[in-house]
């Protein structure tokens, strides 16, 4: 790949002196294309985000776009980059309390997709099969399929879930293993100055770091794959190669024969985990039965999320049109309720001045996204979150036309016409499930 070939040669610049008689050489100490600098600002400004501590945002950040990439790229190229601090923002969990995310600038945005567009070719064809999580190619639907597959398989399942990961990442650790993978100067000595770089709290005090990496970073989640490649998969794969697992990012799962296989795996994990500065959640951490009409017996545990899923036993449908049980995925309870949250957030009921094509156009990507998720897996488990949405269309229909007012029968009618009509207007109706008045 050219940008692999180029990223680390030392680029002589020949320029004529001020008499302009002889060339100089000007040497800059990293070959940096400045092509590579423009791409990563494109991946840049396609994902947005947040501003960093310099309250910087992309559109001001384009007022002066020449300027601030060639002073960006000249500061890369010379050694003389040094990121800002990281902004720490809180966000709330679904599970309760708080997840902090690190939100950098956007010059420090670009610099780190630079360095991740030079590392990915480098380091993805190395990863194990079964990882998952923020790679090309690859999405949390396959992990949820393979999980699936092999849950019919395997009696039990042991969910693993890492105590913090992106804040005890070990920092020399890490930049072992990336030493192993590459000796690019300039990748290395960037990527060591984005881990110490200090966190801004959101009281404007500054907090050094001496371990992990800032989630939201844009290098964050491909240091951590590599992290956890050598902390897990290369380890699951030299001392168990007989257990499979799934892997996204922190969230694993592992695949056993029996009670007594997970439990001995659980102990070793939690031996290697400390070994390498991590820690396995004591109450999140669980053995899972599989449960299904074949296996008898009960567990304490008996189903797991995974990527948003719920795992459980489940009515299910064969060829011959007898039901039984299986153990199958579907949107989780927390998922659901998520969605619902944000619907809620919306106020759609409140927005009368709008018509169903503004409504359409406004809301109807985000359903269509949570939509376009969660349909692989035993879908009529979403049926009554998108029913729920279609009550919210009437409330606003209700407000909207007086015909309509004190009439959720007549209400949800003129909308199940509307949907027949136009099934296009919202994800579901396309899917067939058109509101009926009841």
């Amino acid at each position: 790949m050219e940008v692999e070939r180029r990223g680390c040669v030392i680029q002589l610049d020949s320029r004529v002196n001020p008499q302009g008689e002889e060339p100089v050489e000007k040497v800059k100490p990293f070959d940096i294309p400045k092509s590579l600098v423009w791409d990563a600002y494109l991946r840049v400004r396609s994902r947005k985000g947040a501003p960093g501590v310099d309250e910087e945002s992309i559109e001001r950040f384009e007022e002066n776009l020449k300027g601030n990439l060639y002073k960006l790229w000249n500061r890369m190229s010379s050694g003389s980059y040094f990121p800002a601090p990281v902004r720490m923002v809180e966000i709330p969990k679904k599970t309760g309390g708080v997840r902090s995310l690190g939100i950098p600038t956007v010059s420090d945005r670009i610099a780190q997709t630079v360095v991740t567009m030079i590392l990915e070719p480098i380091l993805d064809p190395h990863f194990h099969e079964d990882s998952y999580g923020y790679r090309p190619g690859r999405s949390a639907i396959d992990a949820v399929g393979v999980a699936r597959r092999r849950c019919w398989r395997y009696d039990w399942v042991l969910d693993l879930d890492v105590r913090s990961f992106f804040d005890r990442i070990d920092h020399g650790l890490l930049m072992r293993a990336l030493r192993h993978h590459t000796q690019c100067p300039w990748v290395l000595l960037y990527v060591e100055r984005w881990l110490k770089a200090p966190i801004q709290k959101p009281d404007g005090s500054l907090e050094a770091r001496e371990r992990g990496t800032p989630q939201g970073g844009v290098a964050s989640p491909l240091l951590a794959n590599l992290f956890l490649h050598y902390v897990f998969d290369v380890w699951m794969e030299r001392n168990h190669p007989g257990i499979p697992f799934e892997r996204f990012a922190d969230d694993i799962v592992a695949h056993c024969q029996t009670e007594r296989q997970a439990r001995w795996l659980l102990d070793a994990l939690r031996r290697r985990f400390s070994a390498c500065g991590l820690e396995l959640h004591p109450t999140k951490t669980r053995i899972v039965y599989c449960k299904d009409d074949d296996r008898r017996g009960r567990w304490e545990h008996e189903s797991f999320e995974f990527l948003g899923y719920e795992f459980r036993p489940r009515r299910a449908k064969n060829r011959w049109g007898k039901y039984f049980v299986s153990f199958l995925p579907a949107v989780s309870p927390a998922s659901a309720k998520s969605f619902r949250d944000t619907v809620r957030s919306w106020r759609l009921h409140l927005r009368s001045d709008k018509s169903l094509d503004d409504l359409s156009r406004m809301f109807g990507p985000v359903l269509r996204g949570w939509l376009n998720y969660f349909r692989h897996f035993y879908k009529s488990a979403m049926y009554p979150t998108l029913r729920m949405f279609d009550r919210v269309l009437m409330r606003w229909a209700m407000r909207k036309y007086k015909r309509l007012r004190r009439h959720r029968r007549r209400a949800m009618h003129w909308l199940g016409c509307v949907a027949g009509r136009d099934p296009g207007l919202f994800a579901h109706w396309r899917m067939g499930l058109v509101p009926a008045a009841g």
